[in-house]
């Protein structure tokens, strides 16, 4: 697709590196150098067979490796996803425990409003709400993120609020049914407590499910980091990425788009590992 949007990528390199009014020799210098003149077919192939051996080529803007390019900023993006995930499955427990305590009454109905809330909201619109209203307007935080520890909690936030809501009403879901098993009745009889059967019994059940949707959204918090770092001005492979979008830097565009491709894939991989050894039943059913 960015191949075919309208605009010569050589005039839009040319303008990233500060030449602004390129003349045209220099743009066909560009198109030379870059190759820009090959079959698009071609061009894929060239670049996949280097995809294969780790380079994932030189970008248009900077000049320098992809690779070495996504390496600089891959700490800050791990750092905000890691977060992100952690204050999501916070979020998730919380909400979906709640909900599931008492279904049908006033903590549900809260939990459901609270979960619709996070998720209908798109991630930039809430960025910029808590910019101006939490950072501008109350003093708290910083405007521009440094990428560091102390910067990392709103965009976080922000980040994980939409995948929040949806595992708990995944997890809302699997102890609704946990709790409805025989043995739960028995479980009961024997004098066991609410608290210990949420522990022993309906969590553990509950746990494949929900692990699947914390493992695909994982990966989604990665594709999704863009947006927020943009809005926040984290300096992570997203923000990066979105500036290579603008200036057509096709290299960086299709080595995110291939990174977030293989952390997809390694981790629905290893969220099916996790499910297997947590529930004996999937060990069984898959012999």
């Amino acid at each position: 697709m960015l191949a075919v949007t309208p605009g010569d990528p050589a005039r839009r390199v040319l303008e990233a590196r500060g030449v602004t009014e390129p003349s045209p020799p220099a743009i066909a210098a560009v198109r030379a150098e870059l190759r820009l003149d090959d079959p698009l077919p071609l061009r894929f192939l060239r670049w996949a067979a280097d995809a294969v051996t780790g380079d994932l080529g030189i970008s248009w803007r900077t000049g320098q490796p992809v690779a070495l390019e996504f390496a600089a900023r891959l700490p800050a993006t791990l750092r905000l996803t890691g977060a992100a995930l952690v204050l999501a499955v916070a979020l998730a427990l919380l909400l979906g425990a709640a909900a599931a305590a008492a279904p049908g009454r006033w903590p549900d109905v809260v939990s459901r409003v609270v979960a619709l809330g996070m998720l209908v909201v798109p991630s930039f619109v809430l960025g910029v709400v808590v910019l101006d209203v939490v950072v501008v307007g109350a003093g708290l935080g910083r405007v521009i993120a440094d990428g560091t520890w102390a910067t990392v909690f709103l965009p976080a936030l922000t980040l994980a609020l939409a995948s929040g809501a949806t595992w708990s009403r995944v997890l809302r879901t699997g102890l609704l049914e946990a709790r409805s098993a025989p043995y739960l009745r028995v479980s009961a009889a024997r004098g066991a407590s609410p608290g210990r059967r949420l522990r022993v019994h309906e969590l553990p059940n509950a746990a494949a499910p929900f692990l699947t949707v914390v493992g695909l959204g994982t990966a989604a918090l990665i594709g999704g980091a863009p947006v927020v770092e943009s809005v926040f001005t984290w300096p992570g492979v997203g923000r990066y990425t979105v500036e290579a979008i603008d200036a057509r830097d096709m290299p960086v565009v299709v080595g995110f788009t291939l990174v977030a491709v293989v952390v997809y894939v390694v981790t629905s991989l290893v969220v099916d590992l996790l499910c297997a050894l947590i529930d004996p039943r999937l060990r069984r059913d898959a012999r």
